[in-house]
């Protein structure tokens, strides 16, 4: 269990990374950020460290002295498939070498396309670039923990959205949009239930994954709301908003055109299946062992809402 003596390193300053702060930062803990500049939006009292974690060395030495280390970091997207292995590597490895528990954020990338809720016992089926990536990487994790090197866990989360999630298909391109009366710009089949995670539930999720000595050597998808159709939840946004619903579903087609120009709208291409069928995940796991539950999806809409108008009016 943690006690506010121990120090908390989260690698990454994303919104999941900033979200597991925020929460550190409720329970009284000590928290160490690491980042590649050593800058972040972040209370006075975290220590903030610059390293560049592909760099073994710099990996440990932003380790030193940790308890918990919570892994939020990752390549840009299109660069994954190049980036990522090395990254997370370093970081089990420096994890391994100081005696700290590994926390991994992962997405649902590695389970592939699947008929019917996606949940734990599923195998990793996918057969994206991306998502056998994301199933040999967590595979290496959940071996370095079997073979006792290190305790890991991995906590996953579905899309998210939230506040600071810019780049997310439930992020800017729908809420900025919205609060200018303009389209908010969803992606593929607008009638088709699909998970979102709250950022908020990601980060608490991961941080009480952390405390508990049960959880480790096991994945749990982290609480999140049931599913809603990408309609229903453009209906709520503009509800909240006082608002007429106006909102488009972009195609694969058109991300493909997108990706002509953007690398990151390329690599979502190969993801498209998501947002063609239903996508529903099962996080019961956890609201059963923890009992942590997901935030009510328009509560965090309305949340999320607030925080893009501050956005956008700074």
């Amino acid at each position: 269990m943690s006690n506010q003596t121990s120090l908390h390193v989260v690698f990454g300053s994303g919104p999941l990374g900033l979200s597991v702060v925020d929460e550190l930062m409720v329970q009284g803990q000590r928290v160490r950020l690491v980042n590649r500049s050593g800058k972040a939006d972040v209370p006075a009292e975290v220590e903030i460290v610059p390293a560049d974690v592909y760099d073994l060395q710099q990996a440990l030495q932003a380790c030193e002295g940790a308890a918990f280390v919570y892994q939020c970091a990752q390549p840009p997207y299109h660069q994954w498939v190049e980036k990522f292995p090395s990254l997370q590597q370093n970081i089990l490895e420096a994890c391994a070498v100081v005696g700290a528990r590994l926390i991994i954020g992962e997405n649902l990338y590695m389970y592939g396309e699947v008929d019917g809720t996606i949940h734990e016992g599923l195998p990793y089926a996918a057969t994206t670039r991306k998502g056998q990536l994301r199933a040999r990487m967590a595979e290496a994790a959940l071996n370095a923990h079997q073979k006792g090197r290190l305790p890991a866990v991995i906590g996953r989360g579905s899309d998210f959205f939230g506040p600071r999630v810019l780049g997310s298909t439930l992020g800017e391109r729908v809420f900025v949009p919205a609060l200018r009366g303009k389209t908010a710009s969803f992606t593929g089949n607008l009638n088709l239930p699909h998970s979102y995670t709250y950022i908020k539930d990601f980060g608490k999720a991961l941080v009480r994954l952390a405390t508990e000595d049960q959880a480790y050597g096991q994945v749990w998808h982290v609480p999140t709301a049931p599913a809603a159709t990408q309609r229903q939840i453009g209906e709520m946004i503009f509800e909240i908003l006082g608002q007429p619903p106006k909102m488009s579903g972009m195609g694969r087609w058109m991300m493909a055109i997108g990706g002509l120009f953007i690398p990151e709208a390329r690599e979502t291409v190969e993801m498209m299946y998501e947002f063609e069928k239903p996508f529903v995940m099962d996080s019961s796991k956890f609201t059963r062992a923890f009992g942590q539950t997901a935030t009510p999806l328009r509560d965090a809409l309305a949340e999320t809402i607030d925080w893009y108008r501050a956005y956008l009016n700074q």
